[in-house]
């Protein structure tokens, strides 16, 4: 599987849905066979699942809408004319995706620190808030909406 292409950050956000661009990327690499080893364990689980958890949407369904779109704004377009939740649900997938790993969660806390220790030098790992470190491994990454950490250099 030749070089690593990255979909976009989970931050960027579509209709709305935080994480929903991301997640349109892996699926349009998975179609084509050309999603990282690293992300097919996860695929349609943790975020993807999330987002599909709190839009009500089946992982076949959506991943058929993406393969019948040759845009995001068809695929937008769908998502505003099928998913129909309150604003709390889209909220309540923000906070969980942005106060990811909890504090009480030893496995995905234990995952963080080795993304923290694989990160590059001591003064920006130790800087590094959480939810960056869901972004690519390797590529830059933004900022996030918490201004707790040290910014991207």
């Amino acid at each position: 599987m030749g070089e690593m292409i990255y979909p976009r950050s989970p931050r960027e956000t579509m209709c709305g849905w935080m994480h929903l661009p991301r997640f349109i990327d892996k699926i349009r690499l998975h179609l084509a066979g050309k999603l990282h080893k690293d992300y097919q364990p996860n695929f349609c689980k943790g975020f993807d699942g999330l987002w599909l958890e709190k839009a009500g949407v089946k992982a076949e369904e959506f991943v058929e809408v993406v393969r019948n779109s040759l845009t995001d704004g068809e695929v937008c377009d769908w998502v505003l004319k099928n998913v129909k939740q309150p604003d709390s649900a889209r909220a309540a997938q923000r906070d969980r995706m942005l106060n990811y790993p909890r504090n009480d969660d030893a496995e995905g806390q234990a995952r963080l620190k080795m993304r923290k220790e694989n990160a590059g030098n001591r003064k920006q790992r130790d800087g590094i808030h959480k939810c960056r470190m869901i972004s690519s491994p390797g590529k830059p990454m933004d900022c996030c909406e918490k201004n707790d950490h040290l910014p991207v250099p």
